[in-house]
């Protein structure tokens, strides 16, 4: 309940969309290599931008 106002942070908006592509890179990995090698591709680029907004 007091969760209700609380501002979500970039950072952890950042956190929640790279764990939802690695779920989809997960699904993917086994059916279709190169739908998942795309999703970890953009994994990866949230996961540097996560690491960017912490060391400042």
């Amino acid at each position: 309940m007091f969760n209700l106002f609380k501002k979500t942070s970039e950072v952890e908006k950042l956190q929640k969309k790279y764990e939802k592509l690695m779920k989809e890179w997960h699904a993917l990995s086994t059916t279709n290599r190169s739908e998942s090698d795309k999703k970890y591709a953009e994994a990866q680029k949230i996961q540097e931008q996560i690491e960017q907004l912490q060391k400042k």
